[in-house]
């Protein structure tokens, strides 16, 4: 190899990395050895990834250069500089002539050309082009590679060093065996792109998935075309360094431009967050010093105020006001301050550093106007709290005395609250006469408790005075609070003499009273019982059912009238009692707002209930009159409605019999079975003026509340489920017959035909439902002779037909859908190569189809149609623009998705 003979050439220590390179390839041309396919390849596609910037390519490399076009056209596009205007001359002196033009080009940008003429160009000398295509490979893509000052080839070594350290089983120390496993490509294109490979599956032992895996990303993520053989490299025991170097320099010229994006992005990002970071702090300083500045102004006002207050409580809470301001308000502002000031040095130091203007704050925010601000809140605030504790020692004086006489006054008022109220309570005019004792009682050990409190109402009252000598501010309240309780005092004392008097009083009288209230209630209690039992029982419903239980009932209630005058007598005794306790009342004016202590009967009530007796007695005898009546009628209305059920029923069951069987049987074509059946759906119509009078019985029965009826076994609910089905059922066969005809007359299908489907299908409709389950249309899609297998292609055959005619997976076939399917399988219709061949007409014999030549075309709105569900075409001769026709076309017919 050409690599092993230039490893034994010395080198010349003075010349350049570029010269020495040519150097050593001139001499190795100029020994024996075989220009290898790996070369050829290499270099080929090298070439062909920059000539396909200026649309063009070559085949042959020994061949496409010859006339020297293409090679000027491959050194401006590397160069991006224009050549001399090549010569368009097909004779060999026009062709020397452009690669001369091509030779002096190369020779200008510092490369020393030695033993490569144009002539042995043009002559299509293989070693002489490829010797000159590695000429231009250094000088145009490995000479400009410098890491760290080294050279050309050492400086791309180096590169990939440092890409691929990070990676295990990746040591790269040369450019031929270090790269035979194929995991420094990977590494490098995981490097930059981690997304194009999953680095962690590769497996050092397989070098030709490793290999073939970078090639084909690269060439489809990072348009470095595939110059090199996976398997070449593989078995070959030491690749060719000339073409590593070659495909490398691709990689390393796809990433560069990457990394220096990225470089001038980061410098741009780190400059614009130094800029944010200060702008921030800016307005976090004018924020903070604003809202320190407002706190001061606020609270000095608070400082210096010096008006005193009249209560203990106001002045202590002063006084906490104070002190939650120096322990919770103020900390938080000094912390403020200092962090205002560090702010400010911080942010004029960043500011300095990056080369910024100082920040000049706005005006009254200076750190010294906040310093000088501040001053004078503290100044505010010297002698405030010695003010407030010498106002708090002068208020506690007053407030100790003032303080005693609301303790004792409140005790007091608290004991006589509700006392007057309680002693000229009118009780003892409503109590009982166990009442009127146990109120003597508690009366007499209030009188007790009047005389303790003698003592604690002339202390309150010297208090009042010790006040009114001091001269204490709330004087007039303390003066009238007093004033307040000598005068209830002496209430109390009238109005307990009067309370005891009244109470002993009444209870002479209420002893008499309750003798008789106690012989009121034993005779009260079972009259009572006796009237509430009888009203229960007139008023008590019944439910009968024939003529005979209204007889019965009838009977007792008569004899229940029997015992209404004795009733009335007893009820009269017990009256008497009450009238004579009334008088006793009148007489002496005893208030009886209470009631009888042993019962809670009373005259009133026994009145209301024997009224009410007598009452309900007529009413039960009109109700059992009526319900006589009502029973009579009943059974009349019974028995008119099943006499036309019993004959409306099995009339609608004998009808759906009938319209099943000319559904099935097929008797003549489908116009004389669908004359037949509009002939049978008039008839049925005519009959429904007998559903309406049935309809009107039955509304009868319902308003008369009749819920059985032992003369017939149809409800009404039965009669208009029948009728709606049977309704439903002719106009659905009649709907099915027309569906038939219209497919018929739009497919071409003979009524023998048809006949022949709906004969196969109502074989194999076992159950007469009107469908077919699947396995019941299989077994009728083989009696019409479709080829339909147990095997695996059969099944998604028969899948397929199933998509058809069951498209919503419902899992049974109608007829209709059976017709349809079979006339679709009988009928000639459009198929989507058809459409696809009309399309390409209009789109000029492409593979795509643009918007403009549809709208010229085509209608505005089937145009706008197509364009709206066309996918964009992805061919290789797409243009921007290009719409997909074939897919929308398969789409059209079910064979893919729009």
């Amino acid at each position: 190899a050409v690599s092993h003979q230039l490893a034994n050439i010395p080198k010349n220590p003075e010349a350049t990395d570029t010269q020495r390179c040519h150097d050593n390839l001139c001499r190795a041309l100029t020994l024996p050895y075989s220009l290898s396919h790996c070369h050829n390849q290499t270099f080929t596609a090298w070439c062909n990834s920059h000539l396909r910037k200026a649309g063009t390519q070559i085949e042959n490399i020994e061949e496409d250069f010859r006339d020297g076009l293409k090679l000027m056209l491959l050194l401006e596009v590397i160069s991006g500089e224009r050549l001399a205007k090549p010569e368009r001359g097909k004779m060999r002196v026009h062709k020397i002539s452009n690669v001369n033009k091509a030779l002096n080009f190369i020779a200008s940008k510092g490369v020393k050309l030695v033993s490569i003429g144009a002539e042995e160009i043009v002559d299509g000398n293989a070693k002489m082009t490829l010797g000159m295509i590695w000429t231009i490979i250094l000088r145009f893509a490995i000479q400009d590679i410098s890491v760290e000052e080294t050279s050309a080839k050492e400086g791309l070594l180096l590169w990939c060093q440092r890409k691929t350290a990070p990676y295990k089983n990746v040591n790269i120390q040369n450019f031929h065996i270090s790269w035979k496993d194929g995991l420094g490509f990977c590494a490098l294109i995981h490097r930059h792109r981690p997304e194009l490979i999953d680095y962690g599956k590769l497996r050092k032992d397989d070098p030709m998935t490793n290999l073939n895996t970078a090639f084909d990303v690269a060439e489809k993520y990072l348009d470095i075309p595939k110059m090199l053989d996976a398997e070449d490299i593989v078995s070959t025991l030491r690749p060719d360094e000339k073409a590593i170097m070659t495909y490398v320099s691709c990689y390393y010229h796809a990433f560069s431009g990457k990394q220096k994006a990225e470089t001038a992005a980061n410098r741009i990002c780190k400059v614009l967050a130094v800029n944010q970071e200060n702008e921030q702090l800016m307005e976090d300083y004018e924020k903070l010093a604003s809202d320190l500045l407002e706190w001061i102004r606020r609270t000095i006002p608070w400082l210096e105020n010096r008006v005193p207050e009249n209560t203990m409580q106001a002045m202590q809470q002063k006084l906490e006001d104070f002190r939650d301001y120096r322990r919770l308000h103020k900390p938080p502002k000094v912390q403020e301050k200092c962090q205002l000031e560090i702010n400010f040095n911080t942010l004029q130091t960043k500011l300095r550093l990056s080369n910024r203007p100082a920040f000049m704050p706005s005006e009254g925010k200076m750190v010294s106007d906040i310093s000088n601000a501040w001053g004078s809140l503290e100044g505010a605030e010297k002698g405030y709290e010695e003010w407030l504790l010498n106002e708090i020692r002068r208020l506690e004086r007053l407030d100790h005395l003032a303080e005693k006489f609301r303790q004792k006054a409140a005790i007091h008022e608290a004991w006589t609250d509700g006392k007057e109220e309680m002693l000229q309570q009118k009780d003892y005019e409503t109590a009982s006469l166990s009442d009127i004792k146990a109120l003597l009682k508690k009366h007499e050990a209030f009188e007790s408790d009047l005389a303790a409190h003698q003592d604690r109402v002339e202390q309150i009252a010297a208090i009042a005075q010790e006040l009114n000598e001091l001269e204490y501010y709330d004087s007039p309240s303390v003066n009238a609070r007093c004033q307040q309780i000598c005068d209830q005092w002496d209430s109390l004392g009238v109005l307990t003499q009067k309370r005891s008097e009244a109470l002993q009083r009444t209870e002479k009288l209420l002893e008499t009273i309750d003798q008789l209230y106690l012989e009121f209630a034993k005779r009260a209690a079972p009259f009572n019982n006796w009237m509430e039992g009888a009203m229960e029982d007139l008023q008590d419903t019944f439910i009968v059912h024939t003529i005979e239980e209204i007889q019965g009932l009838s009977t007792a209630h008569e004899q229940f009238k029997a015992t209404l005058p004795e009733a009335d007598k007893e009820r009269q005794a017990i009256l008497g009692i009450h009238n004579e306790i009334a008088k006793i009342v009148q007489t002496y004016h005893v208030n009886m707002a209470g009631t009888n202590p042993y019962t809670t009967i009373n005259p009133q009530e026994i009145n209301a209930k024997w009224d009410k007796v007598r009452q309900l007695v007529p009413q039960r005898d009109q109700a059992l009159i009526e319900e006589h009546a009502r029973q009579q009628n009943n059974e009349r209305l019974r028995r008119q409605f099943a006499n036309q059920a019993n004959v409306i029923g099995p009339w609608i069951q004998t009808k759906m019999e009938e319209i099943g069987r000319i559904s099935i049987e097929m008797h003549g074509t489908l116009e004389d079975q669908l004359t037949h059946l509009r002939q049978y759906e008039k008839s049925i119509v005519n009959y429904k003026p007998k559903i309406d009078q049935l309809e009107g019985d039955h509304q009868l029965i319902q308003e008369a509340l009749i819920f059985d009826n032992k003369h017939t076994n149809y409800t009404m609910e039965h009669i208009r489920v029948g009728w709606e089905q049977l309704l439903t059922t002719i106009a659905r066969t009649i709907n099915e017959i027309e569906n038939q005809v219209l497919t018929r007359d739009a497919k071409g299908i003979s009524q023998e035909q048809m006949n022949e489907f709906r004969a196969s299908f109502n074989h194999f409709d076992r159950d007469h439902s009107g469908t077919l389950g699947a396995e019941e249309f299989k077994a009728c899609l083989i009696s019409l002779g479709f080829d339909i297998g147990n095997d695996a292609q059969g099944e998604a055959e028969f899948a397929r037909i199933m998509s058809i005619v069951d498209p919503n997976r419902l899992g049974v076939i109608t007829f209709q859908a059976f017709i349809d399917f079979m006339s679709r399988e009988t009928a000639d219709t459009d198929t989507a190569d058809q459409v696809m061949a009309s399309f390409k007409v209009l789109a000029g014999d492409k593979n795509y189809i643009l918007a403009d030549e549809l709208r010229r075309e085509l209608p505005p709105d089937q145009a706008e149609y197509c364009i709206a569900r066309m996918t964009p075409y992805t061919g290789p001769d797409a243009i921007p623009g290009a719409l997909d026709y074939m897919s929308f076309s398969t789409a059209l017919y079910g064979e893919s998705d729009l």
